[in-house]
């Protein structure tokens, strides 16, 4: 099916619900998914998509682990999609980024490089 790109300049905000977390390909053996690709093994970020007044939680997938996006951070999207699925049955929409940063630079925890 086809890939269909979401224009995230038209979302008010982007919020990261759930932290990065790698996903897994086979449960029984724990191996992690690894994109065909870059062979990066693929990660999986709940974001907030905000537009006006409403809000919805989708799960993104992102080859190579996002760095520094925590929980609760703004977030920035580069060439986020959308894919239709169907399989025995069952369908849905799986999320897939090229990137998932931080908006801004994570504030400097208390204490650390700050004049005494």
């Amino acid at each position: 099916m086809a890939s269909l790109p979401i224009d995230t300049a038209k979302f008010t905000g982007i919020i990261c619900a759930v932290p990065p977390a790698p996903r897994v390909a086979n449960r029984e053996t724990g191996q992690l998914r690894v994109d065909r690709d870059t062979g990066k093994t693929v990660y999986q970020v709940g974001l907030c998509l905000m537009a006006g007044s409403s809000a919805d939680v989708v799960n993104v997938s992102v080859a190579g682990e996002p760095a520094g996006v925590q929980l609760g951070m703004p977030v920035a999207v580069r060439d986020l999609v959308a894919t239709p699925w169907e399989n025995e049955g069952r369908h849905g929409i799986a999320f897939r980024a090229a990137e998932i940063r931080p908006l801004s630079a994570p504030a400097n925890p208390a204490g650390k490089g700050a004049s005494q």
